[in-house]
């Protein structure tokens, strides 16, 4: 069962697992199951994306009811009209605040102008050696995307040398391993915290926060963070 967050008579929010694709894709064909079926089972109609989250990535994702609500949210997204906040745990101490103004390339090689801006919530370290370094540090960072490209905030957090735990094929593949042998940890730490929109039938402010999966919890757990 999903874990409904929000929803009314046009519009439902679910709290998306790590690893849950949205919609059938064809470079899923190993995957049966999918948000979209999933929620549309669970509740007994028809229901459409709003926008994306990327398979690895958890937290807030819209769906409209009716169609004419699905162009309505559709263009919410596409016009720059909703805020979204991620939580992120990258390796490294990030600065307390920091944007990425980097232009990210599509599939097709052009290039799109991509803007996230960034706080660090909370640095920790653990007694164990990487690399050349005697300890390893990491950061909870928030990222508040205000262009909407693909992989974005995972592509500007590698960019700037803070890979997010578990990242492929962004991250760094000596921190994944690092992860996945040493705390038995391969899912990715990105976290759709929160989505703000108005309501398009009557103005009304929404406001759908998603709490933490159980593995996000058990990284902060391990790094000693309260969140």
């Amino acid at each position: 069962m999903l874990d409904i967050l929000y929803k009314d008579l046009e519009i439902i929010a679910i709290n998306k697992p790590h690893g849950l694709l949205v919609h059938r894709s064809s470079i899923a064909a190993d995957t049966s199951e999918f948000a979209l079926q999933l929620l549309r089972d669970q509740i007994g109609q028809a229901v459409y994306p709003a926008h994306r989250l990327d398979r690895k990535t958890a937290g807030a994702l819209l769906f409209s009811l009716t169609k004419e609500m699905d162009s309505q949210l559709q263009n919410l997204f596409a016009t720059r009209q909703t805020n979204k906040t991620y939580w992120a745990i990258v390796r490294g101490y990030t600065e307390d605040t920091f944007s990425v103004d980097y232009p990210l390339k599509k599939e097709n090689g052009t290039l799109q102008d991509a803007l996230t801006h960034f706080r660090t919530l909370h640095r920790a370290e653990l007694p164990i050696p990487q690399g050349k370094h005697t300890t390893s540090r990491y950061s909870l960072v928030e990222a508040l995307p205000i262009t909407g490209r693909m992989h974005q905030i995972r592509r500007h957090l590698a960019h700037v040398f803070h890979p997010i735990i578990a990242d492929r094929p962004h991250g760094c593949n000596k921190q994944n391993k690092f992860w996945k042998e040493t705390f038995k940890m391969d899912s990715m730490m990105l976290h759709a915290k929160e989505l703000s929109f108005v309501h398009p039938s009557n103005q009304s402010t929404i406001t759908i926060e998603a709490p933490l999966h159980s593995e996000f919890e058990r990284v902060l757990q391990l790094l000693n963070i309260e969140p």
